[in-house]
């Protein structure tokens, strides 16, 4: 049994996984690349096209469409991983494990028409793992990650805030089982919180008040991951995600409700699939994403609650070279928004998310 085919088209998927992801998730924060034989190289595109949109109640003004408010965008990721000898290898990862990209449109006579949001970051992982007897590995490593946010509410006072790009180094730690001969691998890793402290400025319209700080802490995480072999050219896989997004806020200084962003619960992600290699050329693979709906009030700027996903990718072999392409339709959870903390300004249901996304991959 080999299982390159299988782990090439089951990875493949992630390029287009984290659509429409629990809180701000984007990347999933993946190490599968820690796992590949010899040397290898890879890089990833996704390309995610949301469509999200709801209606205003009484209390928001309404009714009065939002229009669309999530324009598409790109993820980028690569990974290179070597051998220091048969028991040390190291693998640095870098990917943009948290966004968001927030644009209401203007003359909706929506209450929230012209507000926007975006968050972009970007990390570099640098990982060794040492292999044990009896199948075992330990890894770990340094996260170095980079964020910046810009944010305009024109409903609060006109208000808007711009966060200066602020670097941050946090860890990674995990272990690992396997058993080759069946395409068993187990593994488990710890992702720690990072803090940042962004230089912020804010305005009320065209008044521009003094520089502050926003302490931005992304959260930490754990990812579950296995895959093993469960009949000849075929492979059984998945995961458990679990981000501690309740203790996630972005709180400027003088924002008047307090906190920009924030999220009351933790969010599990789940995944399952199978991978099938059809010849020495080709295998593929699918597989089901599900987040439960918490419930509650979602915040105006991520209007979402939950989801559930299905996913397809395909996985072409040439000599050293791997060409994966996947493709995911995402259901994202119907949500509700406030603007008293009681009553429902809003409600947003039927949207989706298409992503599409290519890894390539090199041994050499």
């Amino acid at each position: 049994m080999s299982k390159t085919f299988f782990t090439a088209a089951a990875v493949g998927l992630t390029a287009a996984a984290a659509a429409q992801a629990g809180g701000i998730d984007r990347s999933g924060q993946s190490i599968t690349a820690l796992f590949e034989k010899g040397r290898y190289g890879e890089f990833s595109l996704g390309s995610i096209a949301p469509d999200t949109s709801g209606t205003s109640t009484v209390f928001g003004g309404g009714p009065a469409p939002s229009g669309d408010l999530t324009p598409s965008y790109l993820q980028f990721g690569a990974a290179y991983k070597a051998d220091i000898n048969d028991q040390l290898s190291y693998a640095l990862i870098y990917d943009q494990p948290f966004g968001a990209d927030v644009e209401y449109p203007t003359g909706t006579g929506y209450f929230a028409q012209g507000a926007r949001a975006e968050f972009n970051s970007q990390a570099l992982t640098g990982l060794l793992r040492y292999k044990m007897p009896s199948n075992v590995s330990i890894y770990g490593g340094l996260r170095v990650q980079s964020v910046e946010a810009t944010a305009a509410v024109p409903f609060v006072g006109g208000y808007s805030v711009d966060g200066d790009r602020d670097t941050s180094v946090g860890y990674v730690v995990g272990a690992s089982f396997e058993k080759p001969e069946i395409a068993l691998r187990v593994s488990l890793t710890y992702n720690s919180k990072i803090e940042h402290d962004v230089a912020t400025t804010e305005m009320f319209g065209a008044t521009t008040l003094p520089g502050s700080t926003t302490t931005i802490e992304t959260p930490q995480s754990v990812n579950l991951e296995f895959q093993t072999g469960i009949a000849a050219d075929t492979l059984l896989f998945g995961g458990v995600r679990w981000v501690e997004w309740s203790e996630f806020d972005i709180t400027p200084a003088n924002y008047p409700p307090g906190a920009l962003v924030s999220y009351e619960d933790d969010v599990f992600t789940y995944s399952l699939g199978v991978g099938r290699r059809l010849n020495d050329t080709w295998s593929v693979a699918a597989s089901l994403g599900y987040e439960k709906s918490n419930g509650g009030f979602a915040s105006n700027l991520g209007p979402t609650d939950g989801n559930k996903s299905l996913g397809v990718a395909a996985t072409y072999t040439s000599g050293n070279m791997k060409i994966t392409s996947g493709i995911r339709y995402v259901n994202i959870g119907d949500a509700q928004t406030t603007l008293d903390g009681t009553n429902a300004a809003s409600n947003f249901g039927d949207n989706d998310a298409i992503a599409v996304g290519v890894k390539v991959g090199f041994n050499f």
